[in-house]
């Protein structure tokens, strides 16, 4: 049986149908919100998968090109690996989702979101969000805290939920929520320099909206969900606990109050030998559990060295930032180069400048279709200390290359104040603790050094949160190292400029987080930002006047767009004779825009001079040098400009009479002739006798 539900918001309709497709999978539904369709399955295991200790939750978000009336470019004509903003979509759809299943479930569970219709007004990532929550919560699969999710625009001062397309191109914000009916889960945000009481604003905004939802989404759990099925939870054998615990707490605790990373570690794996001799031959089946507990012991003086002992692993204050250091210039021969390091967090940048044909083209089911500034960040086991394949970029790395060009988008200039493509790639040397927001450091000394007139100086930095049990204590930490992101509750990263925020990601390991704890973490975290901005200031007070001199230079020129036929020509073949005999690349704009990129001056402005050479119109009482192409008996016709050209009669080929046109000029020859005449019909009559005499009497002025 089939029942379909409604849900106004923003003034559109959200329906869900239930029971009408998939009928093999635990749970499927048909979502839509406008013309924008979403096919959301889950299912999950029934039993728990043996010898793991996580949750093996998967999330995929497949983008079909049909939605949007594509056909798959290539050979193949068909889907192939996600793109970026699949994989971002998937990341997003799972990080609110994850810590609410219940702690030591094991099953395998699958969500697959499946777009099928797209309309611009209506972005499909925000519907797939709201469809699997509620897919979920109807399924048997024990999830039961919905989960609404919203998107708010900022538009002439003022919140905009859900905003059209129309509305997105006027937001200066580009803000996602998602909430439980009590507390924000997930947080994801760009935005034009926003002030951080309107961006703490927004975000109450869009969760007063996702508690509705949430609600809704609950109320059909309770009218139409299965029963939630019996489970088993992980659990540690009670007796090996209290064995291991009573062995291990005080060396544990003595190990993990060592302040210096290297010796804090060290100590542990001296603990963890003892450990392996005293248990691994008395429990040979139970080493899982054993390391189990080892781990919840760790978290545990963590936790508690934070919330009852006010210190921090390392000792620092819980506002305190690691040492900070910044460089540019490090490799010459690139176009600019930014190292920064923040205790044993370090990431260098390198900027490439490039013609703007080397823009990315995006085919997939967004709106825009090519991007002129590009982030990319590469995290290899080197930077952890560990021996690991060397693959491609995962689904961590897309995200935090993702995050790092949304916090630098809103200051990179216009194509018009720089002509450029422009690629960062930001390569983590070290990690301990938020790569990526060192990469968005990193990034803006690149750019500074590559003379980017970037708007302002960016930086970032992530907060962190650890809370009791009972949730009566919380201590927000300023600038996370790696033990306190893997033993806390919170990953608060938050980049911008003096003037307000630019980016924003939030996840946490909590059933969300208060209003307080967010309020808290963004005024930290402005504190946090302006001291390392006076770093980057100190390094590099402004970018570089002059480009590297490895670095392509860019020139322009406007002709008139009717034009642009004539510097193309038939098949490419005039635009690409210029650049292959000048050496240069160019780019054309549909307003008449041209774009010369070359490292050789020479080359460019004769490139230039080309260009303007076959758009320009031929004027009456202009002397050109032209070159004679065929010999008549009454004249010669002269090519002047590139395809055109014009007649000059016998008469006016000299100053004295002249009997036979091959007398004064051959085929190839090049001579000055003036225009005289351009008739009714566009023939153009020009006179060498004319432009002989005008030459004269500019001699006699002189």
């Amino acid at each position: 049986m089939s029942h379909i539900f409604e849900y106004e918001i923003a003034g559109r309709k959200l329906k869900a149908e239930y029971g009408k497709v998939g009928m093999l999978s635990n749970t499927a539904l048909l979502v839509s919100y406008g013309d924008t369709v979403v096919l959301v399955n889950v299912n999950a295991s029934d039993k728990p998968r043996e010898g793991i200790d996580f949750f093996p939750l998967s999330v995929e978000y497949e983008e079909r090109l049909y939605a949007v009336g594509k056909i798959p470019g290539g050979f193949i004509k068909r889907e192939g690996k996600p793109t970026e903003n699949a994989i971002l979509s998937g990341r997003a759809i799972d990080r609110p989702l994850r810590p609410l299943f219940p702690k030591g479930y094991r099953n395998d569970v699958q969500i697959v979101c499946t777009v099928l219709s797209v309309e611009p007004d209506n972005p499909p990532e925000i519907l797939a969000m709201n469809a699997a929550s509620l897919a979920l919560c109807l399924s048997s699969i024990p999830f039961t805290d919905p989960v609404g999710t919203v998107s708010v625009g900022l538009v002439d001062g003022k919140f905009v939920l859900n905003p059209t397309s129309k509305e997105r191109e006027h937001s200066t914000l580009d803000l996602t929520v998602s909430a439980t009916k009590e507390k924000v889960m997930m947080i994801e945000a760009g935005g034009q320099e926003i002030p951080e009481d309107v961006m703490y604003d927004a975000i109450m905004f869009g969760f007063e909206e996702c508690k509705k939802l949430a609600i809704f989404q609950e109320e059909l759990m309770k009218n139409y969900g299965k029963p939630k099925a019996d489970y088993e939870v992980y659990k540690v054998d009670e007796v090996i606990e209290k064995e291991v615990t009573e062995f291990a707490y005080d060396m544990i605790k003595e190990a993990m109050y060592i302040a210096d990373r290297d010796a804090r570690n060290a100590a542990m794996d001296a603990v963890k030998e003892k450990i392996s001799a005293e248990f691994d031959e008395k429990y040979p089946d139970n080493l899982a559990d054993i390391n189990d507990v080892v781990y919840r012991l760790q978290k545990s003086i963590v936790r508690n060295m934070i919330l009852v002992d006010k210190r921090r692993p390392d000792e620092r204050k819980f506002d305190e930032i690691r040492p900070i250091s910044c460089e540019v210039g490090i490799l010459s021969r690139t176009h600019g180069t930014g190292l920064f390091t923040r205790g044993l967090t370090q990431v260098m940048t390198v900027a490439t400048l490039g013609p703007l044909g080397d823009v990315q083209i995006l085919d997939g089911l967004g709106e825009e279709e090519f991007k002129r500034y590009i982030h990319h960040y590469n995290f290899p086991s080197y930077s952890v200390g560990e021996v690991r394949p060397m693959r491609g970029p995962g689904r961590r790395e897309i995200g935090h290359g993702a995050l790092a060009e949304k916090a630098l988008l809103p200051l990179i200039p216009s194509e018009e104040e720089f002509p450029y493509t422009i690629r960062l790639v930001s390569e983590v040397l070290s990690s301990n603790g938020s790569t990526s927001q060192a990469s968005v450091c990193a990034s803006t000394l690149a750019l500074l050094d590559a003379g980017v007139p970037i708007r302002r100086p960016a930086a970032g930095i992530a907060m962190g949160l650890v809370t009791s049990e009972d949730l009566t204590q919380e201590e927000v930490l300023t600038d996370i190292q790696g033990i306190e992101d893997f033993f806390g509750d919170m990953d608060f990263k938050v980049a911008g400029t003096v003037e307000g925020i630019t980016a924003i990601q939030v996840d946490t390991k909590l059933k969300g987080l208060s209003n307080t704890v967010i309020r808290k973490a963004i005024d930290k975290a402005r504190e946090a930002r302006l001291f390392i901005i006076e770093k980057i200031n100190a390094c590099i007070p402004k970018y570089r006047d002059e480009l590297s001199p490895y670095a392509p230079r860019a020139y322009s020129i406007n002709i008139d767009p009717e034009k642009i036929r004539d510097v193309i020509g038939t098949g490419g073949k005039v635009i690409n004779k210029i650049i292959a005999e000048t050496g240069v690349k160019i780019d054309i704009k549909d307003d008449g825009k041209i774009f010369v990129m070359s490292s050789d001056s020479v080359g460019a402005k004769r490139a230039i001079k080309m260009i303007e050479d076959l758009t320009r119109d031929v004027q009456v009482g202009e002397v050109y040098l032209g070159k004679v192409t065929k010999i008549t008996n009454f004249g010669a016709f002269v090519e002047i400009l590139p395809n055109k050209e014009g007649l000059v009669h016998i008469s006016k080929l000299d100053v004295s009479r002249v009997n036979k046109v091959e007398d004064v000029v051959s085929i190839g020859d090049e001579i000055l002739v003036k225009v005289v005449e351009i008739d009714s019909q566009g023939r153009v009559n020009l006179s060498r006798k004319d432009a002989i005499k005008t030459a004269e009497n500019d001699e006699k002025e002189i």
